[in-house]
């Protein structure tokens, strides 16, 4: 059974973020949607065509996702600051300018809704997105990724229908140290999370728009 989770109502608290994240991606990344679509070509088989995945879950949607966040990415995937065989592979010829034409590319591309698999997850994943787990020092995903899930740029990325599965493993690698690349907040979040609440978030970012 699927169902999808919207939270459409809930609104930002402050008006300053509301601000930043309707700032466009282009113009904060300085980067080109043209010729970032372009250079992308070669992402397609694994992102889709139009940013929103493809046929392994394990790969991340890239459509609507921040600029700036995009860049810094394949930045850190060409140091080697993010390790994944693929990626550095795809980065090492980019010039910066490159990343952040990419970056625009697929910040300019519309997301497409998701859904969770599991209500039975969600719920879980619903309640530590809002509110954390006081007793574990888990703070709640929405105070760094927004109430909706849009993320708030450049530093902490859009979750919104991500695929569960590339969040997950994402949140796992945080765990256990493997990615380390963003600072140590999702390092400590996630050490302090289990297995099976990690998976219940991510069911729910699925399916949050």
């Amino acid at each position: 059974m699927k169902k999808s989770w919207s939270i459409a109502g809930c609104t930002l608290g402050m008006g300053f973020l509301t601000a930043v994240l309707a700032m466009p991606a282009q113009a904060a990344s300085g980067g080109s949607p043209a010729k970032g679509q372009a250079k992308a070509a070669a992402c397609a088989g694994c992102h889709g065509a139009d940013g929103n995945g493809g046929a392994d879950p394990v790969w991340p949607r890239l459509a609507g996702q921040d600029a700036d966040y995009i860049a810094k990415q394949l930045a850190d995937f060409k140091s080697g600051a993010r390790r994944d065989p693929i990626m550095a592979g795809m980065a090492a010829p980019l010039s910066a300018q490159d990343m952040k034409d990419i970056g625009a590319h697929y910040a300019s591309l519309k997301p497409k809704a998701g859904a969770a698999k599991s209500v039975e997850l969600a719920k879980l994943g619903e309640k530590l997105y809002r509110g954390g787990n006081a007793k574990t020092g888990v703070s709640a995903c929405m105070s760094c990724h927004g109430p909706s899930g849009h993320g708030i740029p450049p530093r902490y990325p859009r979750v919104s229908a991500q695929s569960a599965a590339y969040i997950e493993k994402q949140m796992l690698a945080f765990k256990s140290g493997a990615r380390a690349n963003d600072g140590d907040i999702m390092t400590r979040i996630a050490f302090r999370m289990s297995e099976h609440e990690i998976r219940s978030v991510a069911d729910y970012m699925a399916g949050l728009h």
